[in-house]
């Protein structure tokens, strides 16, 4: 079975699975989060108060942990439900947003390594440079990084942290310390809609949900993410712009199917 269809097979399964995907991430992309699981076929949950993220935490198939719009109260509830996931074998995918912009994201993102088991780590080139104690270039939550050296960046920390690293630029690169893929799908006008990453971490944790393959999980999420900005690019009429743009990737990631991936896909193992 090769790599699309494998893909295909893991969409079908979050279809039918409906997993419960629960998020403690930022205010400012909650709603399309919740909506980007929706799309895909699982089911959100958005619980961030002490007193009941590590019950939540344990009756889920998958844990966000997204650091955006960090404060003290939400870092406690993601070391609790991160610990509670560890404790149960629930996957746990961590969007280091903005590491490396301040010094609390930075201390935040480096305590949530060191304290919690991740299965996958989703960024952008600086973020994932940042995490990896390297030097980074960022704005605010934006990479001024290139994708230079990504492969060898992804490979290291992957190895290093026992876990599936991917990075999200103008081509994707995803490794869990052994393999490499290259995905080579997507629109620069996701750049100019808020949450689209954020959104591709809840794609990946919808797949994680219904497997335990990881590496193909995250592959799935970033392939979906970018075949869903390609087609609503495709789809903009010429005074259609951000707006329209944002909801079709929503509509295309809802009607995805195996046929889709298997025609549009720009996918590639590296030996």
């Amino acid at each position: 079975m090769d790599l699309c269809e494998k893909i295909s097979k893991l969409l079908s399964n979050v279809k039918k699975q409906k997993p419960l995907v629960h998020h403690i991430t930022n205010y400012v992309t909650v709603n399309d989060c919740a909506n980007i699981v929706l799309a895909i076929g699982a089911s959100p949950v958005m619980a961030d108060d002490i007193g009941e993220v590590e019950e939540m935490t344990a009756i889920s198939g998958a844990l966000v942990l997204n650091i955006g719009t960090l404060n003290e109260r939400t870092v406690k509830s993601m070391i609790a439900s991160g610990k509670k996931a560890n404790e149960l074998g629930i996957p746990v995918i961590f969007d280091p947003v903005g590491a490396g912009a301040t010094s609390m994201r930075t201390e935040v993102a480096e305590r949530i390594i060191r304290e919690i088991k991740l299965s996958v780590i989703r960024g952008n080139m600086s973020e994932i440079k940042v995490v990896a104690g390297e030097e980074a270039n960022t704005k605010g939550v934006d990479s001024m990084d290139g994708i230079d050296g990504g492969e060898q960046l992804a490979i290291g920390l992957a190895q290093r942290l026992n876990c599936v690293v991917a990075i999200t630029g103008e081509k994707d690169i995803i490794s869990d310390g052994k393999r490499v893929c290259i995905v080579e799908n997507g629109h620069e006008m996701m750049s100019r809609v808020t949450g689209t990453g954020c959104m591709c971490t809840s794609v990946i944790a919808s797949y994680a949900g219904a497997c335990r393959d990881f590496y193909l999980s995250a592959i799935a999420g970033i392939l979906t993410m970018g075949l869903a900005g390609e087609k609503a690019y495709e789809s903009l009429n010429p005074k259609e712009g951000t707006g329209t743009f944002r909801a079709r990737i929503f509509d295309y990631i809802s009607n995805l199917s195996a046929e889709d991936i298997v025609k549009g896909a720009k996918v590639h193992e590296k030996a």
